[in-house]
C-alpha cells in the first residue's frame, strides 16, 4: 500500500506538472530599451537614472538613460527600480533531481568512482518545475554538476528557459569534478558526532594521481587498441581547455588538492573551501579561484567563532582572491541572492556582492566575454526589481531576460497562490 500511494503521489505531481508546464520565451523580435533605473552594471559600477538598450539577444547600449537610442524601440519604464545582471548560480544539481526523497527523479549520480565521461549535459530537464522558481529569484543560468563517487563527471552551463537540453546548453562541459578524499572520518550516531583521522587518505590521494597518470599517457597516443571515453573526458583538463573543478574544504585537503593541480598543468578551481581563508596565500600564488560554498552554515570547528561561515567572502575578498557563491543542490539555489546579501551583512560591499553571484562567477566559468555584466556587445541576460535584489524582504524581480527573450516570472508556487487566493476570496 505504501508504495501504490507514492506511485498515485508521483502520477499526481507529474500530471500536475506537465499541465502547468510554463513554456519557453519566443526570441526578441523588437528593440528593447530599459530606462530610467539604477543600473547595477555587475563589475562594481552603477548608473543612476541609466539605460540599457538590446535587440537580437544582444546588448546594444549601457549608460545615461538621455543618451539611449530610443528610435523604434519599445521602451520599458524602470523609473525607481534596480536593473541587474541576470545571476549565475555554480555547482547545482539542477534539473537532475526532482523529488529527493523519490529515487526515480534523482539522475545527478552515476555508479562507480570515476566517471569523468558521465554528461549532466544530456541528463538535464527542462521540465523541472523548481527551475521556474530560481527564475523568479533573478537566477538565469546554472551551472549543472553530476554528483558523487571520485570523479562525479562533467558539468554544462544551462541556461533556464528552453525546450529541451539542446535548447538549454549555454556551454557544454565546462570542466570535470574531482570530490578530492577527506583527511578526516565524520560519525554520527546516537545524536552524538565523532571526528577521527582518514588512515587511508594517502592511499586514495595515490589512486587518484594514478588515475590521472594514466589518463593523461591515454591522451599522449595518438592511436588506441581499445578506446577510453572516461580517459578522453579528461583531455581537456591537461590541455586547460577545460577545467578541474575540485571539491574539498579543509587545509591539508586543499594544500594536496593545489600540489596535484600543479603537477598535471591543470586550470583548477577550488569548491567548497571552507578553510580557504587560511590559505590565501596558497591560491593567490597559485591564481586559483574559490567556488564558496553554504555560508548559510555553521563552522565546522568547535572552536571557530559562530559567524566564521559569514565572514569568510570578506576575508577572500580582502586578500585578493576571485571568488563566487555557490549553495550546493537544486531547490535551495533559489536563495543565492539572500546569501549574497548575508556577505554584505559582514564586510563585502552590495556590488561585490552582486559580483559573487554575477561577473565573478561568469569569470570562473569561463563565460565572462558573454555574460556576467551589463556591457555592450555581451548577452542580454537582465533582470529588473522593484526592490533591493540582496535583500529577501524587498527583492521583487518584476522582469527578467534571457539572451533578449522576455521570460516567464510564473512557477508553481505562484500559481497555487492564486488558486487558493481565489477559493477564500482574497484580493
Amino acid at each position: 500500500m505504501k508504495h501504490l500511494a507514492l506511485a498515485l503521489t508521483l502520477i499526481c505531481y507529474f500530471n500536475h506538472g506537465y499541465s502547468q508546464r510554463i513554456a519557453p520565451a519566443p526570441a526578441q523580435s523588437v528593440p528593447l530599451v530599459i530606462t530610467g533605473g539604477t543600473i547595477h552594471i555587475g563589475n562594481g559600477q552603477v548608473i543612476e537614472n541609466g539605460a540599457v538598450a538590446f535587440d537580437n539577444g544582444k546588448i546594444t547600449y549601457v549608460g545615461a538613460a538621455a543618451n539611449a537610442p530610443a528610435a523604434g524601440a519599445t521602451i520599458i519604464d524602470a523609473k525607481s527600480k534596480h536593473v541587474y545582471p541576470g545571476l549565475i548560480a555554480a555547482n547545482t544539481y539542477l534539473g537532475l533531481s526532482e523529488i529527493e526523497a523519490v529515487r526515480a527523479t534523482n539522475d545527478y549520480n552515476e555508479v562507480g568512482d570515476y566517471n569523468p565521461g558521465t554528461r549532466s549535459l544530456t541528463a538535464y530537464n527542462t521540465d523541472s518545475k523548481v527551475i521556474p522558481t530560481l527564475r523568479s529569484n533573478g537566477i538565469l543560468l546554472a551551472q549543472v554538476a553530476p554528483q558523487g563517487g571520485i570523479i562525479s563527471g562533467t558539468s554544462s552551463i544551462m541556461q533556464l528557459d528552453g525546450w529541451n537540453w539542446e535548447d538549454a546548453a549555454y556551454l557544454a562541459d565546462d570542466g570535470v569534478h574531482l570530490n578530492w578524499p577527506s583527511f578526516f572520518r565524520f560519525k554520527f550516531e546516537d545524536l552524538t558526532a565523532s571526528v577521527t583521522v582518514n588512515e587511508d587518505y594517502e592511499k586514495q590521494v595515490q589512486q587518484i594521481r594514478s588515475y590521472f597518470q594514466q589518463a593523461q599517457q591515454y591522451n599522449l597516443q595518438a592511436t588506441h587498441a581499445e578506446r577510453n571515453i572516461n580517459f578522453e573526458a579528461l583531455k581537456g583538463t591537461f590541455t586547460k581547455s577545460n577545467t578541474i573543478f575540485i571539491h574539498t574544504n579543509y587545509v591539508r585537503e586543499i594544500m594536496n588538492a593545489v600540489q596535484f593541480a600543479k603537477d598535471f598543468g591543470m586550470r583548477m578551481v577550488l569548491v567548497g573551501g571552507r578553510d580557504a581563508y587560511q590559505c590565501t596565500a596558497l591560491l593567490k600564488e597559485n591564481d586559483i579561484p574559490v567556488i564558496l560554498g553554504e555560508v548559510h552554515s555553521l563552522p565546522a570547528g568547535d572552536d571557530e567563532k559562530i559567524d566564521l561561515p559569514y565572514r569568510t567572502a570578506t576575508m577572500l575578498q580582502q586578500a585578493g582572491i576571485l571568488y563566487s557563491l555557490s549553495i550546493s543542490g537544486f531547490w535551495q539555489v533559489r536563495n543565492l541572492p539572500f546569501m549574497a546579501g548575508t556577505t554584505v551583512a559582514y564586510g563585502v560591499s552590495k556590488e561585490d556582492a552582486l559580483k559573487s553571484i554575477t561577473s565573478n562567477t561568469a569569470k570562473i566559468l569561463g563565460i565572462d566575454s558573454r555574460t556576467g555584466t551589463l556591457e555592450t556587445g555581451k548577452d542580454a541576460n537582465i533582470i529588473i526589481s522593484t526592490g533591493d535584489l540582496l535583500d529577501m524582504k524587498s527583492s521583487n524581480i518584476e522582469r527578467a531576460f534571457i539572451q533578449g527573450r522576455d521570460i516567464s516570472l510564473d512557477n508553481a508556487q505562484k500559481q497555487l497562490n492564486e488558486t487558493y487566493k481565489q477559493k477564500y476570496n482574497i484580493k
